[in-house]
């Protein structure tokens, strides 16, 4: 007797949909898509973090607890040198989305909007939207203000979602007034901050409350194609958290990099001027200590929330046919070279933990080692999930990395800061990282990451490493396009001096007012 299969009605139009666009014919054995055996859609979960670095157990962290991300990693690729191209949230996550650089989508700051200049650009999101995606976000994806805007729109791009959802949880509804804030004339969007709360849930929390509500949406949806942002808060400041997450580190286990009064005398002025006051945002080393155990209780307390998230994934059947994708918008300083957060353009700044798992990946729990940027996973899941990207991107697919780890890449990876009207420019490859500050009108730094991983010494002005300053030079000038086509798809912008004067704080307006990307800024 042949069984009746009941559909509902999403499963129905799903087939249908399958059937449309590869045409579906009986045979003998059931029905087969005349484009041979024509996968359904991948889905796609996108989980961001905001202000997070590398100091994960997957990526090497011989303490901090991320069994949750660690779990992923060990499903997909791990990218060892993965680098933001703006190590400040909305010129990454705007560059991230939009598959553009900060040259091109003029996002220095925390204000400027991208559509002010691009008002037609099709986003990431945009793109699965129009390919038949359900396509939503819970919390932050594009920027908000952190604290200060949990639990409303910030900074979103509304064409970019058929839903939003704006979560907030006690720590900003409640425990704010409870917050020890060591640098009191500092706002807690930028303050060394932190509580660890005695009686709260991870789910009366605001990241409890985002993975409540995703994994609403996964269930929801689950029979249909779907791109869901998953936009977690931690471990950005304040360090706000149920208190078993502090009970994971004890005090004895935190220490600082070490630092002289002579540390600045190493480094070019600009290099230093994200941290002011020097060191640590003028806390002592012990109160300091405090603040980085409490970022790692953020860590963990967003970790558990992640694995909440694949347990879903697990237990709805989806995990055979979702790409799941980790980043976080940039890396974070925790006192190295005295400096504490982001806006740098030292490795701890510009580096990004960054993690892809893909259907039928025969990769799965391997690292690859090859430099690559936010601005690739726009071109990336194009490609995995078989669209045709917009033909403006600026990144390259990481496809050839996530089936061969070790395959030839000639690429190098782009990050850029403000400083005021200067701007400065990084290049990092396997081996080197090459930073140019005011387009070499001030200092250089080069390090070799080979010998020097920290970046305690500048070789820049050492004699013997002349060709090598000569050859990062040549890599970052040989990409400018200053002409009327600009470059071609996947070819990093270096705009010119002239180019950088036309966008400053005085000469550049929008609808709001004068834009000021000076890059130092306390609502951050």
């Amino acid at each position: 007797m042949t069984k009746r299969m009941h559909l509902s009605r999403r499963q129905f139009l799903r087939i249908g949909s399958v059937a449309a666009g590869c045409g579906l014919f009986k045979s003998p054995g059931g029905w087969t898509c005349a484009a041979s055996a024509t996968r359904a859609k991948p889905n796609v979960l996108f989980i961001a973090v905001d202000d997070m670095n590398n100091d994960l157990g997957c990526f090497g962290h011989p303490f901090v607890k991320s069994p949750g991300i660690d779990r992923l990693a060990r499903r997909g690729m791990r990218f060892e040198r993965a680098y933001c191209q703006f190590p400040l949230c909305s010129p990454s996550r705007s560059s991230l989305l939009t598959g553009l650089r900060p040259d091109s989508t003029r996002v220095f700051d925390l204000q400027y909007h991208f559509r002010q200049d691009l008002p037609d650009v099709v986003t990431l999101p945009q793109m699965f939207m129009r390919n038949g995606y359900y396509v939503a976000r819970v919390g932050k994806m594009y920027h908000y203000g952190n604290p200060g805007d949990i639990g409303t729109n910030g900074l979103d791009d509304r064409a970019s979602w058929k839903e939003r959802f704006n979560p907030a949880g006690l720590d900003k509804t409640a425990l704010e007034p409870d917050i020890m804030n060591y640098t009191p004339k500092r706002g807690l969007g930028s303050a060394m901050a932190f509580l660890a709360d005695k009686t709260g849930t991870d789910q009366q929390h605001t990241d409890g409350k985002v993975a409540d509500q995703v994994i609403r949406l996964l269930e929801e949806h689950k029979d249909e194609p779907f791109f869901i942002g998953a936009g977690f808060c931690k471990p950005h400041c304040p360090w706000v958290t149920p208190k078993e997450y502090f009970d994971l580190y004890a005090m004895e286990q935190i220490s600082l990099p070490p630092i002289t009064p002579q540390t600045p005398n190493n480094y070019p002025t600009p290099a230093l001027a994200s941290t002011r006051p020097w060191p640590y945002l003028g806390v002592t080393a012990d109160q300091a200590r405090e603040c980085k155990r409490a970022y790692y209780a953020a860590i963990s307390f967003v970790d558990a929330q992640i694995g909440r998230l694949l347990d879903a994934v697990d237990r709805l059947g989806l995990r055979e046919n979702t790409i799941i994708v980790f980043w976080s918008d940039h890396g974070y300083h925790l006192g190295e070279h005295g400096l504490w957060f982001k806006q740098s353009c030292f490795e701890e700044s510009a580096r990004v933990p960054l993690i892809i798992s893909a259907p039928g990946q025969k990769t799965a729990g391997r690292a690859s080692l090859r430099p690559v940027e936010l601005v690739d996973l726009y071109p990336t899941l194009a490609d995995l999930a078989g669209l045709t990207p917009p033909d403006h991107l600026e990144g390259f697919s990481l496809r050839p990395l996530i089936e061969n780890p070790q395959t030839s890449w000639e690429h190098a990876a782009f990050t850029q800061v403000q400083r005021g009207d200067n701007p400065g420019h990084s290049v990092r490859t396997e081996r080197w990282r090459y930073t140019e500050w005011a387009f070499g009108k001030q200092d250089a730094e080069l390090y070799d990451h080979d010998h020097d991983p920290q970046e305690l010494r500048n070789l820049a002005t050492d004699a013997k490493y002349a060709d090598v300053v000569a050859r990062m030079n040549r890599r970052k000038y040989r990409f400018a396009s200053i002409g009327d086509s600009g470059p071609p798809c996947g070819t990093p912008r270096l705009l010119s001096a002239a180019s950088v004067v036309r966008r400053s704080p005085s000469s550049v307006r929008s609808t709001t007012g004068t834009r000021n990307h000076c890059l130092i800024t306390d609502n951050i």
